[in-house]
């Protein structure tokens, strides 16, 4: 797709022009209202089903909204206090991960088979919500550093949905617990892995902004 096409649609390949549409804050709006009501009804389940996998995806879902939330405000800042924020979202993932990995381990630690039932169930309508989620920010997620975080937030929570999936089946399948907290430790590695690009791309944005404020054309 030519620079051209891309501006007549207002889509992908000109970061400004995801941060000023008005398309793609009423997509924040929408990915922010899927991911907090089902945040708020998955943790409820997880506790049911006694699933670190399905507490952890639920507290996502919850951290997600609210980041997205703070990512909707933010496109009416500049553009330096917007990679400062898309910043604050990585070190955000990256302590999520870590939080996974610490409630994997004490699972670990004091064992117990899940409901699978619950957790395949969960997992299939929480992937269905990212999928939409996923769809709906896809044309925008070639903007800044911002715009890309909340994207990938949503694509790596439907990847997550399908580890979930898989892990209810080899619960049922074996009657242990060990695929909960495997799926848990893996989702913990995604999210820390996105933190990683996320910080990497805000970097390299705050080090571009202050090129351009010591050497102005």
């Amino acid at each position: 797709m030519s620079m051209e096409e891309t501006d007549e649609c207002g889509c992908t390949g000109d970061p400004k022009r995801a941060q000023d549409d008005p398309a793609y804050r009423r997509a924040l709006w929408i990915v922010i209202i899927l991911n907090i009501g089902f945040g708020l009804f998955e943790i409820v389940g997880g506790f049911i089903a006694d699933s670190q996998a399905l507490k952890a995806d639920a507290l996502d879902f919850l951290g997600d909204g609210s980041i997205t939330l703070v990512g909707l405000f933010a496109l009416g800042w500049t553009a330096v206090v917007r990679s400062r924020v898309a910043l604050i979202q990585g070190m955000f993932l990256a302590l999520l991960g870590i939080g996974v990995i610490g409630f994997a381990i004490l699972r670990a630690i004091d064992p117990g088979v899940p409901e699978a039932g619950i957790m395949g169930a969960l997992g299939f309508l929480a992937l269905g919500i990212n999928v939409v989620s996923a769809f709906v920010l896809s044309r925008f997620r070639e903007g800044d550093a911002n715009v890309q975080a909340v994207w990938l937030f949503s694509r790596n929570d439907a990847i997550a949905n399908v580890a979930v999936i898989c892990a209810a089946a080899l619960v049922a399948w074996t009657g242990k617990s060990w695929p909960d907290i495997a799926v848990a430790g893996v989702i913990a590695m995604i999210f820390i892995h996105s933190a990683y690009q996320i910080l990497q791309n805000a970097l390299v944005e705050l080090q571009d902004h202050k090129t351009s404020a010591d050497n102005p054309a």
